[in-house]
């Protein structure tokens, strides 16, 4: 779409009463109800867009509780659509109607188009904000689109697999699939591409269990991004809640983009794979005061930003941003925190997701300025009868002193678990107490333990996709983000990395030796501690972003995934198939319950075990000593803690778990009272130690410099 595509405002036709709900453009063969929430405009008109970019107007006459509504007949799905609304131009009282832009519907289900970063998406002139700008938009924005909601959904249902049972994969749709050489080339990059058997079988191979997509609703570019040739690539900041973005698609923008989504999940479905969305609803595309007026900005400016609260009690326009990204959306009111629980309601019930991720969802727990617990937005969660069954997993933080929530979200939340991701990275580099490892590997217990949540309330991570990949973890100091066009000063200079000897990328074989074991540690370590297990895409192959710790803003080869076979760490990807497998096949190594560190029958072994190296349980003194990089992890599986499906006691084999980040050889002795009566190496990342020894109970083994041996009982 280009503004020279857009004509001149046509006449003014009459349009049936309709109702006021549902909100948003409601399809039938006989017409279609259209319902928008408006409270303080003092007109708003419906526009259609025919294909040669002609406007026709209809005035909404009807409203109620602060809704404005009508129905057409002869409405096909497919047809574009946007608003045009009226009132007063106040921005000190938060006021900023303005017909002379285009507004998309906040309920749109779809959207077509896209947006130009020109002065007529703008509500106020650039040169004084509170004067008005009265020129037109339309040619400068997107429309939203009428669907047909149908689809044979062929039985899908939720698969409601539990948290302990659960491995979640972070992948970016375009990104994933852009350069997959067994994906036709049409598909690639889109949603039809993420449903090809060659990624669905890659997964399932894997053994991975959910994909947590990052935004697909959808979202437009900021325009200072758009000055600069480059696109939010991430799609952290989204407009339309209910629409799947239609740079996914690869069958079109009118509609055909909701059907081609629910295919998606429909096969990933049928792989045993479960969807979850991450979900951006703590701010808008529409950024601060003086951004772009989009949509919510034309429609209820007051309402649904959050403002700043003024000292004398008054109305204060500036707005309150704890999110970094211009505005925060006001779930204290009640048509904000509708839009949020429909559009929920509705990517389950109608698209068929399993879950979301809220991104920082400390934004959306405040009362005020303070973090409520007891706010709307959670209780409504935890009572709705739909959402409160799905996978709900909060990033427990904004950018605000108090916004750091980690391990203070109410149950049934999930989190990001940043302190295990700081200190796994930190044993790994030789660098974190060993006290604090056993901590996060048994998981997180002094964060979940306490208010009756499980290890599987922590979903561990070592990388997402803000920051290093795994690859880049073990070869850069530091970050190298020139690419992004801000003079390397974004991006977290806390990467917590080591590049072993060399900045960057080498051909040094020992120091790309030692890499790939230390990513393969890092892997090994993720998928086999307690709690809920995320890998970033591509890190399991040796995805590099080439020291890039941002790449929010790089839609091409430096974030999209390698799949050739050149250049990747093929090795790292069968020891991190092999962990997961070794996890998926043994239940003692994803126990529900807490450890106790005692027996779970009598004469039996204790559940849970610590183990020096010496071939003793760990004492006190061990704990607080500052040299000690080798921790041995007993977990035994005779019996477990979980009973059956009916009730009966469940036996499995025993673990024990060694992990040495020491810069040396190390000596082990098997303890025999912990033992029984040899293990067999299931898993190792040391190049001496072949998969299948035995190692008979009461000997020893020496475990290579900066490795993870796996000892099954044999």
């Amino acid at each position: 779409m280009s503004p020279q595509s857009w004509t001149s405002w046509g006449q003014t036709a009459k349009v049936w009463p309709g109702r006021n709900w549902p909100l948003g453009a409601t399809w039938t063969p006989e017409s279609t109800n259209f319902a928008v929430y408006s409270p303080n405009a003092t007109g708003v008109t419906l526009c259609l867009f025919d294909d040669d970019g002609s406007e026709r107007q209809y005035e909404l006459t009807e409203h109620s509780q602060g809704i404005w509504h009508g129905a057409l007949p002869d409405i096909a799905p497919g047809q574009r659509y946007g608003y045009r609304v009226d009132g007063p131009w106040d921005p000190d009282n938060g006021f900023r109607f303005n017909p002379h832009k285009l507004l998309l519907d906040p309920y749109g289900l779809a959207t077509s188009g896209t947006i130009i970063a020109e002065q007529p998406i703008y509500g106020a002139r650039e040169d004084d904000p509170a004067v008005r700008d009265d020129t037109d938009s339309a040619g400068y924005t997107g429309r939203s689109v009428v669907v047909d909601p149908s689809f044979d959904w062929e039985g899908d249902t939720p698969m409601k697999r539990r948290w302990r049972d659960t491995v979640i994969y972070e992948l970016h749709v375009k990104g994933f699939t852009k350069l997959h050489d067994r994906i036709p080339e049409h598909l690639r990059g889109t949603y039809a591409g993420l449903a090809e058997p060659a990624v669905v079988e890659y997964l399932r191979d894997l053994g991975v269990t959910a994909v947590e997509l990052l935004p697909v609703q959808q979202f437009f570019s900021e325009p200072a991004l758009l000055e600069r040739g480059v696109v939010n690539y991430w799609g952290y900041n989204t407009l339309c809640y209910f629409a799947p973005d239609a740079s996914y698609s690869s069958s079109g923008d009118r509609g055909q983009q909701v059907a081609e989504f629910k295919h998606m999940v429909k096969s990933l479905h049928r792989a045993g794979i479960e969807v979850i969305l991450d979900v951006v609803y703590n701010h808008t595309a529409e950024a601060g005061p003086n951004g772009p007026t989009l949509s919510f900005r034309g429609f209820d400016d007051r309402g649904f930003y959050k403002r700043v609260i003024a000292q004398d009690g008054g109305f204060d326009d500036r707005y309150w941003d704890v999110t970094g990204c211009g505005n925060t959306v006001n779930t204290w009111n009640p048509l904000a925190l509708r839009l949020i629980l429909d559009s929920l309601r509705y990517w389950v019930t109608e698209m068929h997701v399993d879950g979301f991720r809220f991104d920082l969802m400390s934004a959306l727990t405040r009362t005020g300025y303070d973090v409520d617990f007891q706010n709307a937005l959670l209780i409504a969660i935890d009572q709705d009868p739909i959402l409160r069954h799905v996978k709900l997993i909060a990033e427990p933080w904004d950018t605000s002193m108090d916004g750091y929530l980690v391990g203070k979200m109410p149950p049934p939340w999930v989190e990001w678990n940043d302190k295990y991701r700081d200190t796994i990275r930190d044993y790994w580099r030789g660098h974190a107490p060993i006290r604090d490892v056993a901590t996060r590997l048994a998981g997180s217990s002094d964060l979940y333990a306490d208010d009756g949540r499980s290890a599987y309330n922590s979903v561990n991570f070592i990388t997402a996709h803000d920051g290093f990949t795994v690859r880049d973890l073990v070869s850069y100091d530091h970050k190298h983000n020139e690419a992004n066009g801000e003079h390397n000063r974004d991006g977290t200079d806390n990467n917590r990395s080591w590049n072993h000897g060399v900045e960057g990328e080498t051909d040094d074989p020992d120091i790309l030796a030692l890499r790939r074991r230390q990513a393969a540690n890092l892997m090994v370590t993720l998928c086999l501690s307690n709690g809920v297990p995320m890998l970033t895409a591509g890190d399991e192959r040796g995805r590099t972003q080439g020291g890039n710790n941002n790449a929010y803003c790089q839609d091409n080869e430096i974030s999209w995934v390698d799949w050739r076979p050149d250049d990747a760490w093929l090795d790292v990807y069968e020891i991190t198939k092999a962990a997961l497998k070794l996890r998926r096949e043994h239940p003692a190594l994803r126990q529900r319950h807490w450890f106790e560190g005692r027996p779970i029958i009598k004469d039996g072994p204790n559940d849970l075990a610590w183990m020096h190296p010496d071939g003793r349980v760990m004492r006190s003194a061990d704990w607080h000593d500052h040299h000690l990089r080798t921790i041995g992890m007993f977990l035994s599986g005779k019996p477990l803690r979980e009973p059956g499906p009916r009730g009966e006691q469940q036996m499995d084999a025993s673990f024990l778990l060694w992990f040495n980040a020491a810069d040396h050889a190390v000596d082990i002795t098997l303890a025999m009272q912990e033992w029984e009566p040899a293990g067999r190496v299931a898993l190792s990342t040391d190049p001496e130690i072949a998969v299948g020894a035995v190692y008979p109970a009461g000997g020893t083994f020496r475990i290579g410099a900066r490795s993870v041996v796996v000892l099954e009982s044999a």
